[in-house]
């Protein structure tokens, strides 16, 4: 089963229609008009259940060889649960998710910011 489509993702304050490009048994991804902005969601299944939920984001910006030149750079975002067969339910994976999610997201990201700028 799918996600709603078309999703949408915030980013800078614009708000992105990213509608659905593919869906399999296990995965659907979803793409905006330009291709900068890709959401993919999947699952996989063995030892472990792995559910994937990720944002691929990219954009042009100046070669720092070339700075007269633009290049397209990129990045990514994601979150994954790497559950077992049996033991968790989807409620108290979420509640783990959320405490994990709220102390990133507190004061303003701080957690965040601090990990982006090089803390651990």
């Amino acid at each position: 089963m799918s996600l709603a489509d078309p999703q949408t993702v915030t980013i800078s304050g614009t708000t992105i229609p990213l509608p659905r490009v593919s869906v399999d048994e296990t995965e659907s991804e979803y793409l905006s008009a330009d291709g900068l902005v890709k959401l993919l969601c999947s699952h996989s299944y063995g030892k472990r259940t792995r559910r994937l939920i990720r944002i691929d984001h990219a954009k042009m910006a100046a070669d720092v060889f070339k700075p007269a030149e633009n290049v397209k750079v990129g990045m990514a975002v994601y979150t994954v649960f790497d559950l077992p067969p049996a033991g968790y339910t989807s409620a108290e994976a979420l509640a783990v998710w959320t405490g994990f999610n709220t102390q990133l997201t507190a004061t303003s990201n701080a957690v965040i910011t601090k990990v982006l700028g090089g803390e651990s």
